[in-house]
């Protein structure tokens, strides 16, 4: 075994065994930095149906004014390696003057962002698995290109992290939460202006990791708010994020215009996540295939083998090797087994809340004799 194949081996043992998402980042980048050194890093989480970035992430090196400037430079007025084109790109990896020709002032992210710093070059990669990208990293240096074998050698990682990250979506004992919507509203250039009670409760709950700034409210606006905030202004955008506790929320963002149309900023609302709004990435994490969430999901309705196979135009004995795989891969022995992991645990906070304001609604029977 070659020595790369050795420091590969270990980092992904290593990595992947990491409990969360933050642990894997940290892990990986630490090992990473043995065969292909740089000098500052920013790994992140992005959701696998929007491609834009969530929570939470990992930074080496860059401090909240430089992840806001770097976000808002590649949203702006990105155009040389975009993170939308490696998503789909044979290679998801490249590295800023090779993909340049040794010229990367054709980049804007260099011009304003990277010079300035001293940084001399950028690899980006996506992580991705099943054509989605899970996360994506970029690493800098201040001097020396990285070179096709560095490229190569990230790549050799792409899935296999790829693979893990969406593993952490499994749902945990308590998937969704309850409460009202928290409301966020940024001006033109990106500020945050208010925020109401409900949207400072969810934001506190949110996993810590890489630099935040703090806003003219005293509230820490980390890099993933800005730069859904700063999408939002081109049109509706959103995310779905997970609480240190493991409970799901989404993010929704729109853009706002003055009474004459001119552009005001955005609007960014927190809330619970429903049932529907999870149950793609538990999809993905259990790597059930689309017929197989379509089963799944007429299973979930209650519907027997031979009606599940009309409605899907399949025969009976087909649908029931989909049913044996979803058993299969997710660990379960029936149908109703199927049901309450994949749906009635991401419930359960609701329903203890219900079933506890039962009881104390009902009235305490008194002892007789």
């Amino acid at each position: 075994m070659s020595r790369l194949d050795s420091e590969r081996r270990v980092l992904l043992s290593k990595a992947t065994d990491e409990p969360d998402a933050l642990g894997m980042f940290a892990q990986a980048s630490a090992r990473l930095r043995r065969v292909v050194p740089f000098d500052a890093a920013v790994w992140r989480v992005t959701d696998p149906e929007t491609g834009i970035m969530t929570t939470p992430m990992h930074g080496e090196n860059i401090d909240a004014t430089g992840c806001f400037e770097y976000w808002e430079t590649e949203l702006l007025a990105g155009s040389v390696n975009l993170y939308s084109e490696l998503t789909t790109a044979p290679v998801p990896v490249a590295a800023l003057r090779d993909a340049t020709g040794g010229s990367p002032g054709s980049s804007a992210v260099y011009v304003d962002f990277m010079e300035p710093r001293g940084l001399y070059d950028e690899l980006r990669a996506v992580l991705r698995v099943g054509g989605r990208p899970q996360g994506t990293i970029s690493l800098f240096r201040t001097s020396k290109a990285f070179s096709r074998a560095d490229v190569e050698f990230v790549n050799s990682l792409v899935t296999p992290l790829a693979r893990r990250l969406r593993s952490y979506a499994a749902p945990g004992q308590y998937a969704l939460t309850t409460g009202g919507p928290g409301l966020l509203v940024f001006d033109a250039a990106g500020s945050l202006m208010s925020a109401n009670d409900e949207a400072r409760h969810y934001l506190e709950n949110l996993p810590t990791g890489g630099p935040s700034a703090t806003s003219l409210l005293g509230l820490a606006v980390p890099p993933w708010l800005h730069t859904i905030a700063l999408t939002a202004q081109s049109g509706p955008a959103w995310i779905r994020l997970r609480t240190r506790a493991g409970r799901w929320l989404v993010c929704h963002a729109s853009p706002m215009h003055e009474v004459g149309g001119a552009p005001q900023g955005s609007a960014v609302v927190l809330e619970p996540a429903k049932a529907s709004d999870v149950m793609p990435l538990v999809a993905d994490a259990y790597e059930l295939s689309d017929r197989e969430v379509e089963v799944t999901q007429y299973v979930a309705r209650g519907l027997p083998t031979d009606k599940i196979a009309e409605h899907l135009f399949l025969s009976p004995h087909t649908v029931r090797d989909h049913i044996k795989a979803i058993f299969e891969k997710t660990q379960v022995s029936s149908r109703g087994e199927l049901v309450g992991k994949l749906f009635v645990e991401h419930y359960q906070p609701a329903i203890e809340k219900t079933v506890h304001a039962a009881d104390e609604r009902r009235p305490t029977a008194r002892r007789l004799g």
